[in-house]
C-alpha cells in the first residue's frame, strides 16, 4: 500500500503542495475586540472612515502664530490672547499680531499656520516674543496628512501587529475581523513514552516531544490539546486519530512515520485517510507525512526533536499559516558562517547553530558539532537552524548563509 503513496519528493514541492491545499480549505473568520487580536491574521481590508489626524494640531507645547507676522530677522513681539489645551476646541480666531498658547495635540486656532515651541519663547500674563528666525508651518500635523478617508490601511492577510492595531484604534476600530486560529490536536506516539515527573522503568523515555511541539504552537499563538501518547497499536491508533480529526482542524503527531515495524501511521492514513505526500528530501525529517483524515488536515512528524523543529518550522507553520490566508511571509534571516560547513549528501539539510550579533553590525552563526537528529541537548544550546542547500557542498567561513530561528524569543 504504501508503495503508491508520493514518496521522496523535493523539500520546494512539498511546501508548494502544503500551499495548494492551504488555499483551498480556509478556516472561517471571528470578529474579536482589539485587545485580543494581537498575531491574528486579518480576514478584511480596513479603509479608513477618517482622516488623520483628523483636524490640524499642534506637533509640540509652545505658541500658535501667523508666520505673516514676524519680523524677519529681528524679535517679533505678539500679543497673548488665550490658552487652547488639546480636547476641547475653543474656536480661537488670530487676529494681526496676536498668539495662542497651545500644547500637543491641541486643534490649532483659525488664521494660525506655525508653532513656537514653548523653549524658544518668552511669555507673560499679555504677550509673547519670538525669536528672529521662525519658519512657516513649524511644528504643525495637518489634517489627513497621516491617512486620508477612503485609504486601504490594512490589508487582509496581513498579521496583526501591536502598530497596525493602534492604527485600528486610531480610526475608531474597536473589533476587527479575523481569521479563526486553526484547532490542532498533539500525539505523541510509543509504547515506550513516559510522561515528566514518572519512573522509568527499563526501556522507557521521557515524552519530551509533548512540550515541545506543545511550546512551538503557544509560542505562534495557538491553544494546542495535548491527547494521550498513541500506543503502538493499530486498531487504537486509528480510534484516537480518527476521534481528534472529528473535532479538530489539524492532526499533528510526533513519530511512527517512518519505515519500522511498528510505525503504523503511514499505512493507516493511505487506507482511512489520504496521503499528499510521505517523505521529503531533507535531513533532519525526511520521513514526514503529510495528508488528510476525516474533515482534519493530518501531519506527521519524525520523533527525533530536531526533526520535530525543522519539519515545523518549515512545514506545520506554512500549513497553519496558509489556512489562515496570512500574506506575509515570515522573517527571512541571513546570517555570516563563522565556522566552515561541508555537506555530502544530496538533501537539503537544517543543521544547528547558535545565532547571534557581530560588532560589525551583521548576524552571526556558529554551527553545533552535534549532528545527531536525537540529540536535544544540541537542540537546547542552539537557537537557530541552518540552511544547507540541495547537493552537496562546501560552504566556507565568511559565506551567508540563510538562517530560521528556533523560537521567537
Amino acid at each position: 500500500m504504501t508503495d503508491s503513496f508520493p514518496q521522496r519528493i523535493a523539500f520546494d514541492q512539498a511546501q508548494a503542495i502544503i500551499d495548494a491545499v492551504a488555499a483551498r480549505s480556509r478556516v472561517g473568520n471571528d470578529r474579536v475586540p482589539l485587545a485580543r487580536a494581537l498575531g491574528r491574521v486579518l480576514a478584511e481590508d480596513l479603509v479608513a472612515t477618517l482622516d488623520l489626524p483628523s483636524f490640524d494640531n499642534s506637533a509640540m507645547d509652545g505658541f500658535a502664530m501667523r508666520s505673516l507676522d514676524a519680523n524677519v530677522g529681528e524679535e517679533t513681539v505678539l500679543a497673548l490672547i488665550g490658552e487652547q489645551f488639546a480636547g476641547r476646541d475653543r474656536d480661537f480666531v488670530l487676529g494681526p499680531r496676536q498668539c495662542l498658547r497651545i500644547t500637543t495635540g491641541a486643534p490649532l486656532p483659525k488664521g494660525a499656520d506655525t508653532i513656537v515651541i514653548k523653549e524658544e519663547a518668552q511669555a507673560d500674563d499679555a504677550q509673547v516674543r519670538i525669536p528672529g528666525r521662525i519658519r512657516a508651518g513649524s511644528h504643525v500635523r495637518r489634517a489627513g496628512e497621516d491617512v486620508r478617508v477612503g485609504d486601504t490601511v490594512l490589508r487582509a492577510g496581513e498579521v496583526l501587529t501591536p502598530a497596525r492595531l493602534g492604527l485600528a484604534a486610531s480610526l475608531g476600530q474597536h473589533d476587527l475581523q479575523v481569521a479563526r486560529r486553526p484547532t490542532v490536536a498533539i500525539f505523541t506516539t510509543g509504547d515506550e513514552l513516559v510522561p515528566p515527573g514518572q519512573p522509568l522503568a527499563p526501556g522507557q523515555i521521557y515524552d519530551s516531544n509533548r512540550a515541545l511541539l506543545q511550546t512551538l504552537l503557544v509560542a505562534d499563538g495557538f491553544e494546542p490539546v495535548a491527547w494521550p501518547v498513541l500506543p503502538d497499536e493499530p486498531v487504537r491508533m486509528l480510534s484516537a486519530l480518527r476521534d481528534a480529526a472529528f473535532s479538530f482542524d489539524l492532526v499533528l503527531t510526533c513519530g511512527g512515520v517512518s519505515a519500522g515495524e511498528k510505525d503504523y501511521l503511514p499505512e493507516l492514513l493511505g487506507e482511512h485517510g489520504a496521503v499528499h505526500f510521505w517523505k521529503v528530501r531533507m535531513r533532519p525529517g525526511m520521513p514526514v507525512l503529510f495528508g488528510q483524515l476525516g474533515d482534519a488536515h493530518f501531519l506527521g512528524l519524525p520523533g527525533n526533536p530536531v526533526s520535530v523543529f525543522a519539519t515545523y518550522l518549515t512545514l506545520a507553520r506554512r500549513l497553519l499559516d496558509g489556512i489562515q490566508g496570512r500574506s506575509e511571509a515570515r522573517p527571512h534571516l541571513r546570517a555570516v558562517l563563522d565556522q566552515p560547513v561541508r555537506k555530502t549528501h544530496p538533501r537539503l539539510e537544517f543543521l544547528r547553530g547558535l545565532l547571534r550579533s557581530g560588532d560589525d553590525g551583521r548576524l552571526h552563526v556558529v554551527p553545533n558539532p552535534a549532528d545527531g537528529s536525537h540529540r536535544m541537548r544540541a537542540a537546547a544550546d542552539s537557537n537557530a537552524l541552518i540552511v544547507l542547500p540541495e547537493s552537496p557542498g562546501d560552504w566556507p567561513a565568511g559565506q551567508v548563509m540563510d538562517v530560521l530561528p528556533l523560537s521567537n524569543f
